[in-house]
């Protein structure tokens, strides 16, 4: 299959990565990091007014630039190799993607404002006890009047202290892991009843714990046909998915090239340690992974626009479970080779470690995918 990029998509590409090399270096990025904001506002206004990049994977129609999944994975490639915080994956890519999708009144309106850096979404849709079911709801909407109210709480919201809007799924008829009865709503996160509890991750993103106690929604919050949006939940999330794996590809190359470049500066027995071969067997290894990585994910683009959900379904998991794999293979093999001073907050090596066993996780882990894809290749007998 041809895997080129058009031109466009090329210049996309560069103009992006000659931007974070000018202006995202990993000295700036902790400085960030280490600010009560956590991220720089200005970068964001950059890569809306000065790049266009969250436009670019938007329909030309709602505002965008008329590009798709390839421009998405380019963009997220690039984020991951400057490991960027800004919350692209939350307002681009998911929030687009729930909007472009929705019958909301002000859909093209909120769209044309994440284009222009002006409004940021964040995804409530984990739950402490719901691991990977996207049906395990113990958040509800009940009707009320022609409106709902809503209560219930949400885990690791990534981005939420950043956010002004929240994609919130609930539960509003069925039982608790029913696949019918699971809702999705758009609610501002200033509205009343709503609470949250900000922390820095791991890896160095914020999320919140979210509440929501009593929470009035008007009829139009509804995202999707109510009590049927499962099935959209589950075709946003695997863009979603897809766009991580691009951002891990960015990850794992800036962990391969690395360790490949410390490798010929430290020494051992008076030369480099890149010169035994047992080492160069590993780092061999580890291009490996990156590369069937890419492969993947390449694929795995190419289909989320396929008529057929379990079709699209089965090759997101393939790469995700290729993505987990290779996060831990070569993010541990590159701390291995740096030795202890890798997970040192002064290298860059252990801050890329850190986001691949994020990443590893994040949206269903290796486990989770291998079971999905059984699942989708074996169905149970009726």
């Amino acid at each position: 299959m041809n895997f080129s990029f058009t031109e466009e998509q090329s210049l996309l590409r560069d103009s992006l990565a000659a931007y974070l090399a000018d202006h995202y270096s990993f000295e700036t990025r902790r400085a960030a990091l280490k600010s009560e904001a956590g991220w720089r506002p200005e970068v964001w206004k950059a890569f809306a007014q000065d790049l266009g990049i969250l436009g670019a994977s938007l329909p030309e129609d709602l505002g965008g630039l008329g590009g798709g999944a390839t421009e998405t994975m380019v963009i997220m490639e690039q984020l991951g190799a400057a490991l960027v915080v800004e919350p692209f994956l939350g307002s681009v890519v998911i929030g687009g993607g729930f909007l472009t999708r929705s019958n909301h009144p002000d859909a093209a309106q909120l769209i044309a404002r994440i284009v222009a850096g002006e409004a940021i979404f964040a995804f409530a849709a984990a739950e402490p006890q719901g691991r990977y079911n996207w049906a395990d709801l113990q958040t509800t909407a009940r009707k009320d009047g022609a409106g709902y109210v809503l209560n219930g709480h949400k885990a690791v919201v990534i981005g939420a202290p950043w956010a002004d809007h929240l994609i919130v799924t609930a539960r509003t008829g069925g039982a608790r892991r029913d696949a019918g009865g699971v809702s999705v709503f758009l609610v501002e996160k200033s509205s009343p009843g709503v609470t949250t509890r900000d922390y820095p991750t791991v890896d160095g993103s914020r999320a919140s714990e979210v509440l929501f106690e009593n929470v009035s929604l008007p009829a139009d919050a509804l995202i999707g046909p109510e009590g049927e949006g499962l099935p959209l939940v589950e075709a946003v999330v695997d863009e979603a998915t897809v766009a991580l794996c691009g951002e891990a590809c960015g990850v794992l190359r800036r962990l391969h090239e690395g360790t490949v470049e410390y490798t010929k500066q430290r020494k051992q027995f008076g030369q480099p340690i890149s010169q035994f071969q047992v080492l160069q067997h590993r780092m061999v290894d580890m291009f490996i992974e990156l590369e069937q990585s890419v492969s993947m994910t390449y694929m795995a683009t190419i289909r989320l626009t396929d008529d057929d959900p379990i079709a699209r379904a089965k090759a997101v998991s393939a790469a995700k479970v290729q993505i987990g794999r290779a996060c831990r293979f070569v993010g541990q093999n590159a701390i291995q080779l740096h030795g202890g001073m890798g997970m040192t907050d002064e290298m860059a090596i252990g801050h890329y470690f850190k986001r691949a066993t994020m990443i590893e996780g994040q949206f269903g882990s290796t486990d989770h995918h291998l079971a999905r894809y059984e699942s989708l290749s074996f169905p149970k007998a009726a």
